[in-house]
């Protein structure tokens, strides 16, 4: 591990290093949101398509996929989003270096799991008990969330 790094990010540090990303996506969002649809927030009557419990607006699944490659590619090539970098933490593989693509790829698609049942609660879960505060997309990954500062 980097000399650097102090100790595995807790849990309040991971969560308020993803308000900080949602408050980033928010300001890109918002904006985009109101010129493209005339309002800041959508409601559900201004989704252009809605298939029973699943939205399927273009604008909607743009903003999804900029967020999964944000966190791909942010933290595979630079080992942090803007979140993790203001709070200080890292996302490090085995040798205490940036995941990389690929690792940063699986534990991103892995958020899925860590999300069930609802409310990331297995993830929380894990990162509560397991002794490097891994979720179970880092434990697949072999990637670790760390502190360094």
């Amino acid at each position: 591990m980097n000399q650097k790094v102090k100790k595995y990010a807790g849990l309040l540090d991971r969560f308020l290093a993803l308000i900080i990303d949602f408050f980033i996506f928010c300001a890109i969002f918002f904006p985009i949101t109101r010129i493209v649809k005339g309002v800041w927030i959508m409601s559900a009557s201004d989704h252009r398509w809605g298939r029973g419990l699943f939205i399927t607006d273009p604008l909607c699944i743009a903003f999804l996929v900029f967020m999964f490659l944000y966190f791909i590619f942010l933290e595979g090539l630079a080992g942090a989003t803007l979140g993790k970098f203001i709070i200080g933490l890292r996302v490090i593989d085995a040798n205490g270096k940036k995941p990389g693509l690929l690792k940063s790829l699986f534990r991103n698609i892995l958020r899925l799991i860590d999300g069930l049942p609802t409310l990331n609660i297995l993830g929380i879960i894990l990162i509560i008990i397991t002794k490097e505060n891994t979720r179970f997309g880092d434990m697949i990954a072999k990637t670790r969330v760390v502190k360094v500062r």
